[in-house]
């Protein structure tokens, strides 16, 4: 499956450009148990990267997902997967992962459902501070940066430099641009709610997805 310009998208189900040599860039989504926030997120992250990159697609972003407490081998939960279909993205073939050091060692962005989540990716070492944000942080982050500041997707290196680019950019505004309250960049867990609670997780989600991905791929939301 081949993309215009060398652009895509994969998962840790699939198969993994960064094998065939291909520079690639890893989006992980952290939550607790990675059967509803951190599934929901990153499977509509990959929903909204293909929409605006087209395709097919092989070689660049890798999106993946693993819980804190992660229940391993774990089906995503069935209020999850509702939400991502009636979103339009796909919750098949989805098994939770228990966060790992290799998982945050291959990171090249960590964005996690809370603070919480958020300290214990940093906790675990590996330089992980400067390129792990609540998903709500880097939204808050991304809407201030002038994206005519980034590399130009088309240009050789294409959405990855850009998107290593936006991490950079990201992390040197954080000191600067606080959160208005405590609760502004957490995602709430939804586990054991109603579907309505976890249909307004999933468009909280999604609303705070569109302009990280506007960001990374230079590409807006079709209307």
């Amino acid at each position: 499956m081949i993309a215009p310009q060398g652009r895509g998208i994969a998962g840790p189900d699939t198969h993994d450009p960064g094998r065939s040599g291909v520079p690639t860039f890893r989006i992980l989504h952290v939550s607790t148990g990675n059967v509803c926030r951190s599934p929901i997120t990153e499977r509509l992250t990959r929903h909204a990267l293909s929409d605006r990159l087209g395709d097919p697609l092989t070689g660049g972003l890798v999106v993946e997902s693993a819980g804190t407490w992660g229940h391993e081998g774990a089906p995503m939960e069935a209020h999850a997967a509702t939400v991502l279909a009636d979103l339009g993205a796909d919750p098949e073939g989805f098994i939770g992962r228990e966060l790992l050091d290799e998982h945050v060692i291959r990171a090249d962005l960590v964005l996690t459902a809370t603070r919480d989540h958020r300290a214990q990716v940093i906790s675990m070492g590996h330089s992980a501070g400067l390129r792990t944000f609540t998903l709500k942080e880097f939204t808050r982050l991304v809407r201030a940066i002038d994206h005519a500041t980034l590399p130009d997707p088309e240009q050789a290196g294409g959405v990855v430099d850009r998107a290593r680019a936006l991490v950079q950019a990201a992390a040197a505004l954080r000191g600067w641009l606080l959160a208005p309250n405590a609760e502004a960049d957490e995602v709430h867990d939804p586990y054991g709610a109603p579907i309505t609670f976890f249909r307004s997780i999933g468009d909280e989600i999604n609303q705070a997805l569109d302009p990280v991905v506007t960001a990374l791929t230079g590409v807006p939301a079709r209307a």
